[in-house]
């Protein structure tokens, strides 16, 4: 069964629809929760709680269901989640297979046009995900 994602209001709220999400590895209820997340509050949403098994599941999750309809959402929730205290930490601790995930997701958007974002934006942001 799908978990029913409603919008966070607080970081507590968010970081319980995390857990239970990464939990479960339910990466249709994470792209809903990603699509009804406004991305540039997702570095407070997140707080101090950014993980590596969490940036996977988000970047999965985009990789499976947002990037495909909307590769602009996808590069800002990218982009302001290497915003997140921890990001640099969590990436430097990512395994060669984990970067390989998130650089698919990369590739992915790279193929797609959107007015969200330039192929040099998206090389600078590879830059900061250590790709």
């Amino acid at each position: 069964e799908q978990l029913r994602v409603s919008a966070p209001s607080n970081a507590y709220d968010f970081g319980q629809i995390v857990n239970a999400v990464n939990a479960t590895k339910d990466k249709a209820a994470c792209a809903d929760l990603l699509t009804i997340t406004d991305p540039k509050i997702l570095p407070v949403l997140l707080s101090n709680k950014l993980e590596g098994e969490i940036l996977l599941i988000f970047v999965q999750s985009l990789e499976d269901y947002v990037a495909g309809k909307d590769p602009g959402l996808a590069y800002q929730h990218l982009f302001y989640l290497s915003k997140a205290e921890r990001f640099k930490v969590v990436v430097a601790l990512l395994s060669k297979n984990e970067k390989e995930e998130v650089q698919q997701l990369f590739d992915l958007l790279s193929e797609s046009q959107s007015d969200q974002y330039s192929l040099e934006d998206l090389e600078s942001l590879k830059k900061v995900y250590e790709l």
